[in-house]
């Protein structure tokens, strides 16, 4: 096997990770835009307080973010990340129960992928339709992803160092008082070429769509 040059960006990416790519296109991470209606707070019952404090607990669905690497079926994760090890690798986090994220990566030949998978819970409904808001407006170019969460947003980027291309995408979904963020990309280092945008988008979807269905089935408040 021929010796191979991998770019000074993807060579640091294969290397045990420190910081999630939280969101977006390029290699940094970031997601994009389309703003989430915020939803209405549930109706108050004649036996609940008219407190602000039972208003917020009535829109907190998720009391803690599911156990990240638990959260992609085996069968999703060998597809989409060749020769990584399915038990993926938790990035270690301040807050657990607010924030969680799981990362797998693996050079198979010359292929290279990578998938991050994160859960953050904030205190409220509005709070993170304004989070999922905020990240989304910082990109543009990708569309909607209907039918998943209260809100859902996916962007593929293109991005070429030393003529090697790497193509990355990024889903963000609302569900309720979490934000669940996926990001997956690749490279070919043998036609310096990158995977086709609807390889890398649909896998990114597939693999927030059984995020969102973990978050789901868990714990909730």
């Amino acid at each position: 096997m021929r010796n191979l040059s991998l770019p000074l960006a993807l060579t640091a990416r294969i290397s045990p990770v420190v910081v999630l790519a939280a969101a977006g296109w390029a290699l940094t991470s970031g997601p994009a835009t389309t703003p989430a209606a915020e939803k209405e707070s549930a109706p108050q019952s004649a036996g609940e307080s008219p407190s602000g404090a039972s208003t917020a607990a009535a829109s907190k669905q998720y009391a803690a973010a599911p156990a990240p690497c638990g959260s992609i079926a085996t069968a999703t994760l060998k597809s989409l990340v060749p020769g990584a090890k399915t038990a993926g690798k938790e990035i270690p986090s301040t807050d657990t129960s607010l924030r969680r994220t799981c990362s797998w990566n693996a050079l198979k030949g010359y292929d290279y992928r990578w998938l991050d998978v994160s859960f953050e819970i904030t205190e409220s409904d509005a709070a993170a339709a304004k989070s999922y808001k905020e990240n989304t407006t910082e990109k543009s170019g990708g569309g909607s992803v209907p039918g998943v969460g209260d809100a859902g947003y996916s962007v593929v980027n293109l991005t070429t160092e030393d003529k090697q291309q790497t193509r990355e995408g990024v889903v963000i979904i609302q569900a309720s008082n979490a934000l669940v963020t996926v990001t997956y990309n690749g490279s070919d280092f043998e036609s310096k070429k990158a995977p086709s945008t609807d390889e890398i988008n649909k896998g990114a979807i597939k693999a927030a769509k059984e995020a969102v269905a973990a978050l789901e089935s868990g714990q909730k408040a």
